[in-house]
């Protein structure tokens, strides 16, 4: 308990006695309560953990916490030079090369700024690639219309829904070849609105 100081402590070992005067801990639980009234009640457990330390370490001290062991420089040194030989290397197959934990190598890599490379394949675009792009679309225009008039046949449209003919498909392709830019202008007659124009919906 973080209230108990070092006294106290030495207090819960006095009240607990020696030999034949020992007390139990249900006895030292109410002998704590009425002697400090304004503490908050000991536990069982508490009392348990401070006789055992003591029998085990001789004091009632505060212990300080076991802190991981650090990572010294000539391995940190390794590890960054294996990842400058090889950037490629996943963190785990650095963790397994030099025996440390996952999580350490990720620590000193984070910490040294470094970061190993994951391998993409990516295609490097050539200066011919948007007129290839172009006339793959030409050529697959054929198929498009294909594909509207299997969907016609196979599906019903209804009366509100406009699939884009080849004709219009081509003067899409058109635009964008002269003018840089697609006009998307569905075909079919317009739809005229009864309603104001200056009346939110």
């Amino acid at each position: 308990m973080s209230y108990l100081t070092e006294s106290l402590k030495i207090e819960i070992l006095m009240m607990i006695g020696y030999g034949d005067r020992a007390r139990t801990q249900c006895e030292v639980v109410r002998l704590f309560r009425e002697t400090h009234p304004d503490l908050p009640p000991l536990n069982q457990g508490t009392i348990s953990k401070i006789e055992a330390q003591y029998r085990e370490m001789g004091h009632v001290r505060k212990v300080p916490s076991k802190r991981q062991a650090v990572v010294d420089d000539d391995t940190k040194l390794n590890l960054l030079l294996a990842l400058e030989e090889n950037p490629i290397t996943s963190a785990r197959q650095l963790a397994r090369d030099s025996n440390l934990n996952h999580k350490t190598v990720l620590k000193i890599l984070k910490y040294e700024k470094k970061r190993p490379y994951k391998m993409e394949a990516v295609q490097e675009l050539l200066e011919d690639d948007p007129d290839r792009r172009y006339d793959s679309f030409v050529k697959n225009n054929e198929s498009i219309v294909t594909t509207q008039r299997e969907f016609r046949r196979h599906f019903r449209i209804g009366r509100h829904r406009v699939v884009p003919s080849r004709n219009t498909i081509l003067k899409w392709v058109d635009n964008l070849r002269t003018k840089g830019q697609l006009n998307f202008k569905q075909p079919g007659a317009t739809r005229t609105s009864r309603t104001p124009k200056n009346v939110e919906r």
